[in-house]
């Protein structure tokens, strides 16, 4: 016996289509695993202040290089970072602003 659903017709549809496809609920799931490790926050801090090369970025959050490129490559397969090059040296950024935007927000709602 199926229960009686108490929202009328219009706002049932509105919620039906709110709700991401399996697709995209899958990249959301992945998209919110990669901003659940710190290493990878602090990355996130940092390149939404400047874009940087690994050289700076391990000088400045205290991370060996291995575990850097590590993190960054995950970031880049997730689309959430990107980077440009300049002579022989990748400078790092975040992809998009609306990251940088859910960072914030992230923090203003953590404390």
């Amino acid at each position: 016996m199926g229960m009686e659903i108490l929202l009328d017709k219009r706002k049932q549809e509105l919620v039906r289509s709110y709700i991401p496809s399996d697709g995209s609920l899958k990249s959301l799931a992945l998209f919110f695993d990669m901003l659940s490790d710190g290493t990878r926050l602090k990355i996130l801090s940092a390149l939404s202040i400047s874009s940087m090369c690994v050289n700076d970025l391990s000088s400045m959050l205290g991370l060996n290089q291995t575990t850097l490129s590590h993190q960054l490559g995950k970031l880049r397969t997730s689309k959430i970072v990107d980077y440009r090059r300049q002579g022989k040296i990748s400078f790092y950024y975040i992809s998009c602003k609306a990251i940088s935007d859910i960072l914030l927000t992230a923090v203003q709602v953590a404390n």
